[in-house]
Formats: structure tokens, sequence, C-alpha cells
């Protein structure tokens, strides 16, 4: 994508892969953000009224609306991305996955929960914690995903009872502004609403927002958090990755090629849980690299329709690509597949398969975002798992082999926070479970079942009493004799289970 300046506040979009003119957007001042976050404020009160099933039914409408859109929303977004037609055909059904897990959801995560009281003499209270929405969240997308990534996280928000701000990548901002009207359009009230811009713009999303989702770089988030710390707004990160993918000598082979390959290259490899880098035992080496290779070289390039991979997203993605490329081949790597920019238009970058690969190769340790597949052999598991585990990353991997129970074992090894068995980011449809990175991937989680709309509320206790006898007069009843009596029945009642288990 490129963004060519008409106006002061308008801007061309361009397609990366043909050039052509995708559409045109109107960026929003940032003076302006405060007056819309003002506005999602006021209108998520009657939001939040309406209830958990309320809310399910605007949702569902608005999945509907989706559903029937499919074809111009994926048109869009091939234009603003130069995406495959098969790469583009992801988003939507995700989308669609998710809400209608959190539209049969939502009610029982929204519910109050009663507690039990921790020792028996409170057990004259009821104790229930309450879900209350934060009105405003600020959801900061990348523009990898710009359909997905634009609309995962706020509809957990908007099930919650939440108001989003949008603020999508100002290198793909056209089809937020189709899903926006889609949601308006379906009869939703002004509880999403889009700010359009680059940095100035995320900044005040950030001021004015009650919590912010951001995914992108992990840079990125680091200064997304300490603008967020000013106000102490809480913030959940989903941030860069460098997935690795181990195959064990039992693996089936053909499984584990074709998911590398698939892994590696979907979305021209620009997915924060990509295959990035593949551990393969000794034995099975030759083996794996010839299926992969064969795989491919099946791959057609291109975007738009008939093809399996389409364009960078601009040429500073190219250029990443192919300074991690060049620096592996300069270091002893060879490439089977690609290898150097073809001739021709647009951002494309071919598919690369390196072997002769380590960890002096910036391709085995930095962040690629494109369509590179190294491989390293290795001789033992352990050494597998330990090149595995050396990155600053921790987003996701996979463990190939025939026995599922060895590959559990070995998955929980790996300092990350997710692992797929004889798969690949297939945990990112488990709407059920948390999608979260360790070390600089990030901090906090998307999805989680419930936790995926209660992340986005704040907890408030209520505690009531069960009988109408309160303390009364006990509350100052200071004379030596009762403070005495007092001290010695709440510390006996306290310590009645700690003596019990000490024995």
């Amino acid at each position: 994508m490129t963004a060519t300046a008409d106006r002061s506040d308008v801007a061309t979009i361009h397609n990366p892969a043909t050039g052509a003119v995708a559409g045109e957007v109107r960026w929003t001042a940032a003076a302006d953000v405060p007056r819309i976050a003002a506005g999602l404020r006021e209108a998520q009160r009657e939001w939040e009224a309406r209830g958990a099933k309320g809310r399910a039914k605007v949702l569902a409408r608005y999945a509907v609306w989706l559903g029937d859109h499919r074809d111009e929303i994926e048109q869009l977004l091939i234009a603003e991305t130069g995406k495959s037609a098969t790469d583009a055909a992801q988003e939507v059904p995700l989308l669609l996955i998710i809400l209608s897990y959190y539209i049969k959801a939502v009610e029982k995560a929204m519910a109050p929960e009663t507690r039990p009281a921790p020792l028996p003499f409170l057990s004259i209270k009821k104790i229930a914690v309450h879900y209350r929405p934060r009105p405003v969240v600020g959801v900061i997308a990348p523009w990898n995903y710009p359909v997905a990534n634009a609309l995962m996280d706020a509809i957990g928000a908007l099930a919650a009872g939440c108001a989003v701000l949008l603020k999508p990548s100002e290198r793909t901002p056209l089809t937020a502004e189709l899903l926006v009207r889609g949601w308006l359009d379906c009869g939703a009230p002004e509880v999403l609403a889009l700010a359009q811009g680059a940095r100035e713009v995320s900044e005040a999303v950030i001021d004015n927002s009650d919590y912010i989702q951001f995914t992108g770089s992990c840079a990125t988030g680091v200064k997304v958090m300490e603008r967020a710390a000013r106000r102490l707004t809480p913030v959940s990160l989903e941030l860069g990755g460098k997935d690795p993918m181990i195959v064990l000598e039992d693996a089936d082979i053909d499984l584990a090629a074709n998911a590398a390959v698939w892994g590696a290259m979907f979305n021209a490899g620009q997915t924060c849980v990509s295959v990035e880098r593949v551990y393969v035992l000794d034995p099975v080496y030759d083996q794996f690299v010839a299926a992969v290779v064969k795989a491919v070289e099946n791959l057609k390039v291109g975007a738009g329709q008939g093809y399996d991979l389409g364009a960078l997203i601009d040429e500073s993605q190219v250029a990443v690509t192919a300074r991690h490329v060049d620096d592996a081949l300069a270091k002893g790597a060879r490439a089977l597949t690609g290898g150097k920019r073809p001739d021709g238009p647009g951002s494309f970058y071919p598919p690369t398969v390196l072997v002769d690969v380590d960890h002096s190769m910036a391709c085995m340790t930095e962040e690629t975002f494109g369509p590179t597949l190294p491989i390293m052999k290795v001789s033992s598991v352990g050494e597998a798992v330990r090149l595995a585990n050396d990155s600053p990353y921790g987003l996701s991997a996979a463990v190939f082999s025939k026995n599922v129970e060895r590959a559990k074992d070995i998955a929980l090894q790996l300092d990350c926070g997710a692992v797929n068995v004889n798969d690949v980011i297939s945990n990112l449809m488990c709407t059920t479970a948390p999608m979260g990175g360790w070390k600089t991937s990030g901090i906090g989680a998307r999805f989680g079942g419930v936790d995926g709309v209660r992340k986005f509320c704040r907890q408030e206790t209520v505690v009531v009493p069960r009988i109408s006898v309160g303390a009364g007069g006990n509350y100052y009843n200071n004379s030596l004799k009762a403070l005495a009596r007092m001290n010695k029945m709440m510390t006996k009642m306290a310590l009645s289970r700690p003596r019990r288990e000490a024995k």
C-alpha cells in the first residue's frame, strides 16, 4: 500500500501489487479525537443498558451483514493490500466464528458471580462480583489483516457493552470505513467509530480511551504502553513473533512440510503467528526439505483470483525480507527457492526456502514478516527446544510428531503463549482459549472464553447482608475484655484451616 497526499487531510490509497488507486481516505485531525470519544462515551450508556441479550441481537445482525457483504469486503481488501484471493478469503469467516461464539457466550460472561465466604463467620454476607464495561475501548489495529484485526477484539468489547474507537493502520484505512458503515447499516447504535491517521492520532486515541488493545510491532507496543501509563490506562498488547516449528523424526513428513509452507507463506508471511523458523531432526531433515521445496514450487504469486500469495504491503516490508535473505546468503545459507526479488512492478518477494541456516543470521532471530522459510537441522529434541526458546519472542509454536503425547510434553517446554501439535496457526480460531504472547510478544491475551469479554470490564464487588442484624454497637466496643474476646475468636477461626493443613 502507498498513500499519496492530495490535500492536507485527504490521501489516495494505492494497491501495492499494481499501483492502481484503491480509494481515498480523509484523515482525522488529532484535535478531533476527544470529541469523537465524548460522543462514544455518551452513546455507550444506552448500549450498556441494553444488557447482554440486547447487545447479542445487534451483533447477530452485524454477523449477517458481514456474510451478505463478504464479496464487497474482500474485493476492497484485495485492492487495498494486494492480497491473493486465497488470503483475502480468510478474514470475514474468522470474524463470523468470533461473533458466533460471543453471541452465545456474552450473557454468561457478563452475569454476576457469587463468591463463597472465606470463613464461617462471614457467611452472614452475600458476596457478588459484577462486570462493568469500560466506557471507551481504543483498538489500534495493524495493516496485515485489516478486516480481521480491526474487529476481532472490537467484538468482545462491544459484547461487553463498551464503545469502540478504532484506529486502523494508515496503510490500510479503507476496509475499516466499510466495516463501520456496515455496523450502522444494520441498525446498530453509534458505539463504533473511526479515527484515521498515524502517530498523532494513535496518541490521541490512547489519551481518550479507558482501555487500549494494540496489535503490532514490539517497538510500537512499548510506546503505546508508555503513553497509556500517563493516565494508568490498562493495555493489552499482541506484538511480534518469531514462531518456531519443531519436526521430530517420527513426524508425518508430508503433513509437516505442507503445514510449514502454508504457515510460512500464508498472507505472504505477514502474519504474527506465521512459521518463521523450522528445526528438523537429522534423520528426516533431507526428506522434509525436499517435500517443502516441492510444495513451494507449486505456489503462484500474484494479487487477486488464481494466486496463492500476494504482494507485501509496501517497499519497506520488501526491504526487510530482502535484507534477511541477503544476510543469510552472505553467511553461508543457500536459497533452494526464491532468494531474489523478481523484476517487474509491485511489492512482491518470491517464497524463499533457506537451508544451512543458524542463529548468527537475522532470518532466524529477527521477525521477517515476509515469505521466507529458514530450515535448520538439529541432532536432538533438546537442541531443538533450546534453539526454539533462544529468542526474545514467545507468541506461538508448533510441534510435529505421530506420538501426540510426546509432542505435548515438548510443547510444555516451549516458552510461548500457544503451541499447535501437528498443525499451525489453528489456535487463532480457538476462541475459548487465550491467545497471547510471552516475553516481548505481548502482555495480556485476546479471546479466552468469557475472559475475552471480561478483559474489557472493571470488576465491582458488592457485599450485602443475609440478615438484618448488623454489628451495631460492637463497631467501637473497645473495652479491654471485649477486645481480647474478639481477638481470640478471630484468631481461632482464621487459624483453624492452616492448623489442620499443617499437620
